[in-house]
């Protein structure tokens, strides 16, 4: 039995009165579960949405903005499959040109453009270098014209567009380098992100546009009404509760578990998902100093990333066949070689060794089958299916293209809508609707606003890295966390700091246990794992405390930490 399924809700009737009396609570708060609950059973609703990865909240944000009533449920937590394990970058698919997949690159390359806008605090422009290699999968000619169509595929301009770099301006940019083999560089314009985060604004986002939606509450069977499928029971995972949720169509944005539902709804048949393993390895930024992004090529013909990202350095990813428990994604002793492998190979000064990896993530890439095709050179490509029964499912695309998945889906249950119920939709305006914490113009505004916050906590000991970390995390939402910290009286600062972050988690980010909070609110698991380790105990008990758990709960909820801990740190 999954340790989630072995945790029990542990808070007191009283100890909800209590806090609800002392906070104004917000409507993504744990604390609102069961006025949530009761809206999902009494309402019928125009879309549910089963899946709460960026997929899902892309969907639920485009349809309620749209003037729908919008449900969305989650088996697990928000963003704990396929969207907090990415490269965690909005790019627009370089590699996908080898592919020739030209449309592809044109909309994901044209969204990264507009995912920045809407937020510049999270979607941070990253220069990327590719070097050229000799032998290497890119020459100097195919280089110079590829990029030169990504960038008016992408409507690139300014600054972010290409340039090519001789040896020695590689070597400027990025001295560690292979020296011997390097024959140029192209230098271009990405943007880096983190996955899971960018899932919880859109969400958050969605609920002003009076979504519900609610985690660890999973679809157990469709509901029927004239062969059609109307809704679906389901159960919520903490509290054990079964109820129904009525509405007129139904999506499956279940990233990897899609065939799963399917499944239930007896419309697995035709095209189906073809699961690959990617996997990402974090080391300290001392042992892999890269001074930018570096894209590049693995002796085997693959390419890989090497990303730093404040104290750290994460490279990867591996793109492998996956057949096993699709709960339970591992990194494995295999995957950790090849990276490092690759990495060796590729820095000539680097010499990184298992011991060295801080930590680690495996996530799953739900591509829909093509026979005859390696993992590698199977499709990005997001694909819609229909059942006779009327459950749409979606699966395939990226990150990147979250927006444009959406508004298909959003389009078609439209059209379906008008036909059936007579009744028209508005159109699709989420270009325009800036993220939660992404009140900014510009990156100007941004870095404005982190030398602000720096100015802020410099009284009490925290650095640069510290105000990049809550802006890039939380955008303008770092003012409520820091009034926050002023009211809590504690000596130490960090763990102050930590107690207004669990708070805000809490209150306005659904956030139920300690593993939520360290790997999908933060992401302090993966680029931060000595604070799990130095702040593990003092979380939980603020978890405890939030929720007047008993010993057995607070157990449980240790237990699976542990677990997670385990995963991103050590190798089968």
């Amino acid at each position: 039995m999954e340790l989630r399924n072995l945790i029990i809700n542990g808070i007191s009737p009283q100890g909800r009165k209590d806090i609800i009396k002392k906070y104004k609570m917000n409507n993504f708060s744990y604390y609102n579960r069961e006025k949530i609950t009761t809206d999902l059973k009494k309402t019928e609703f125009d879309l549910l949405i089963i899946g709460g990865g960026i997929t899902g909240a892309g969907i639920a944000l485009d349809a309620a903005s749209r003037g729908m009533k919008v449900a969305l449920i989650e088996k697990n937590d928000f963003a704990s499959g396929t969207s907090s394990k990415s490269t965690k970058l909005i790019h627009g698919g370089l590699r996908y040109l080898k592919q020739f997949d030209f449309w592809l690159v044109k909309e994901v390359g044209t969204e990264r453009a507009i995912v920045h806008k809407l937020a510049p605090h999270l979607v941070v422009p990253e220069k990327m270098i590719l070097p050229l290699i000799d032998g290497g999968t890119y020459g100097s000619w195919l280089t110079s014209i590829g990029l030169k169509v990504y960038d008016i595929l992408a409507s690139v301009e300014g600054e972010d567009k290409r340039k090519m770099l001789d040896k020695e301006e590689a070597l400027e940019k990025e001295p560690l380098l292979p020296e011997t083999i390097l024959n140029g560089a192209g230098y271009y314009a990405e943007y880096r992100t983190d996955d899971a985060r960018l899932t919880i604004e859109v969400l958050k986002t969605a609920l002003d546009y009076d979504a519900k939606m609610i985690n660890y509450t999973e679809a157990t069977e469709f509901i029927y009404e004239e062969n059609r499928v109307v809704g679906a029971n389901v159960k919520d995972t903490i509290s054990g509760e079964e109820f129904a949720i009525k509405s007129k169509y139904v999506v499956n944005a279940c990233g990897p578990w899609v065939d799963e539902l399917r499944q239930i709804n007896h419309s697995k048949i035709g095209k189906r998902l073809h699961l690959t393993k990617g996997v990402h390895l974090v080391v300290a930024h001392e042992k892999l100093p890269v001074k930018q992004s570096v894209y590049f090529d693995v002796p085997d013909g693959r390419m890989m990333f090497a990303i730093p990202r404040g104290k750290v350095t994460y490279f990867g990813t591996t793109d492998t066949n996956y057949q096993k428990d699709k709960n339970t994604v591992e990194t494995n002793l295999v995957d950790a070689t090849y990276l490092i492998s690759a990495v060796n190979n590729m820095f000539p000064e680097i010499n990184i060794s298992l011991d060295d990896v801080q930590s680690s993530w495996a996530g799953l890439r739900p591509l829909i089958h093509e026979e005859g095709k390696s993992a590698s050179e199977l499709s990005r490509k997001d694909e819609i299916f229909v059942s006779e029964t009327e459950l749409i499912s979606i699966a395939g695309g990226k990150l990147t293209g979250y927006r444009k998945m959406a508004e298909r889906i959003v389009d078609l249950v439209g059209k379906k809508y008008e036909r059936r119920f007579n009744k028209e939709f508005g159109e699709i305006k989420t270009d325009e609707i800036v993220l939660s914490g992404g009140a900014f113009k510009n990156s100007s505004e941004v870095k404005s606003y982190t030398d602000a916050i720096q100015n802020r906590i410099a009284e009490v000991d925290f650095t640069r890295i510290d105000a990049e970390y809550l802006v890039h995390n939380y955008g303008k939402q770092t003012d409520i966390i820091l009034q926050k910290f002023d009211d809590i009286m504690h000596d130490n600062m960090q763990e102050k700091m930590i107690k207004a972050e669990v708070w805000f988690a809490i209150n306005y980010e659904m956030a139920t246990n300690p593993t939520d909070f360290f790997m999908r609110r933060t992401g302090r698991l993966f680029f931060n794992s000595e604070s799990v380790h130095q702040f593990k105990n003092f979380v939980l008990s603020e978890f405890k405390t939030a929720f007047s758990w008993d010993i057995k709960t607070t157990e449980n909820h240790q237990k699976e930490l542990k677990h997670y801990i385990k995963m991103a740190t050590t190798f089968e």
